[in-house]
């Protein structure tokens, strides 16, 4: 069975067909500048050359349409007909405290996932679009929602409430939610599959490191803890994210320079993290790594709450077997690794084998055989994770 995973935003939409039996990328691609001058499509069929072709997109629904075009093109296209798409895996960013797991989308769901809205103003409305235009365009195929927060549901009220008055989660749900999900979900449980052990019976840590970053403790094959919150802005310093500060900032700021909670927010979601602390160098970690006095000063910031975040975890689950790292900076940046690694986690018995380290983008394990402590860079699939869960709930 194929599996069509798309992931909508609000001008764009990423998608991939996925032979759920085989777990084989027959391809790929993107929309961009959905209902905005200049829109185009990126096609890859796995195996073909790359196809980017200019083409109109008022809204999702015609960038749908034409995503079904290109996989069922005669020439270039992978599927003969719509048919051989036997289900839609949606990526949704916000499932609130009603979606544990992934589930089949009925009215009901998406009434659910439009309440969870406040908390995801700009993903939920966008993510929503993108399931009504499929399903608008591919009556009859059963669309699933697999959810960026399910995974981290199985924390205890310890780890994802906050220190406020508890009023404010009975009425409006404020506590933890935690994102990046599908990705912690697959790498911890690729993680067991190398080290060949039962994945209830280890204790993980997945390092989720890029423009956006999060870590999670995994113990016994449950998501304890994890580092982003409410919102993706907590916990690790991110490409353009303050991650964790004092919240009297806010009102510092707002008084100093006659800012409104809105615009101090902009400030902390788009102006802050390595951008900020390179003095607006770049949010791309690859260009802080230039020997510049600023470049450092950011990826040394980094550096250090990434291992307090680490140090944490294995406190709260009293051990770890082993630290995964994912995602572009953890999957590519050699330096960044090591200095965690070697700089602040040799009490873990962790000894890197440099050798081993300067791999990029490769499934590894970086640490030496004598570690205590294993090291493993594993490349997410956040898509293959939505075409497993979908696969289950429809096969």
């Amino acid at each position: 069975m194929n599996i069509l995973v798309i992931n909508c935003g609000s001008s764009s939409l990423k998608f991939q067909l996925i032979d759920a039996q085989t777990e084989k990328l027959t391809a790929k691609g993107l929309c961009e500048r959905i209902g905005i001058n200049g829109s185009q499509i990126t096609f890859s069929p796995a195996g073909g050359e790359k196809i980017v072709r200019q083409a109109p997109m008022a809204d999702h629904k015609e960038a749908i349409q034409l995503v079904l075009d290109a996989l069922t093109d005669e020439k270039t296209g992978v599927v003969k007909s719509l048919n051989e798409i036997g289900a839609v895996g949606h990526r949704i960013v916000h499932g609130g405290e009603k979606f544990a797991e992934a589930t089949v989308i009925t009215p009901e769901v998406k009434q659910a996932i439009r309440d969870c809205a406040d908390l995801a103003p700009l993903h939920n409305p966008a993510n929503l679009i993108g399931v009504d235009a499929c399903e608008a365009l591919m009556p009859g195929v059963p669309m699933v929602a697999v959810f960026d927060t399910a995974f981290h549901q199985t924390m205890p009220e310890e780890a994802y409430l906050y220190a406020i008055p508890y009023r404010y989660y009975e009425t409006y749900k404020i506590r933890r939610y935690g994102f990046h999900g599908t990705s912690h979900d697959y790498v911890s449980h690729r993680a067991a599959e190398i080290l060949g052990k039962p994945y209830e019976d280890l204790k993980i840590i997945v390092c989720h490191l890029g423009n956006g970053a999060s870590i999670s403790a995994v113990k016994n094959g449950r998501c304890v803890d994890t580092s982003m919150g409410m919102t993706p802005l907590e916990g690790l310093i991110m490409g353009t994210r303050s991650g964790d500060l004092d919240p009297a900032i806010l009102e510092f700021i707002a008084n100093k320079e006659e800012k409104s909670i809105g615009e101090i927010m902009t400030i902390l979601n788009k102006e802050s993290g390595v951008l900020g602390l390179s003095g607006g160098l770049s949010s791309d970690f690859r260009d802080l790594e230039n020997g510049s006095v600023e470049g450092a000063r950011a990826l040394k910031a980094f550096v250090h709450r990434t291992a307090k975040y680490i140090g944490s975890y294995v406190a709260a689950m009293n051990g770890v077997d082993a630290i995964c790292f994912t995602a572009g900076v953890g999957e590519n940046s050699v330096n960044v690794r090591n200095a965690i690694c070697s700089e602040h986690l040799g009490y873990l018995g962790i000894t890197i084998d440099q050798e081993a380290n300067q791999k990029r983008g490769e499934e590894i394990e970086i640490s030496t055989p004598d570690s205590r402590t294993k090291v493993l860079v594993i490349p997410t699939n956040e898509e293959l994770a939505i075409a497993r869960q979908t696969y289950a709930l429809v096969k």
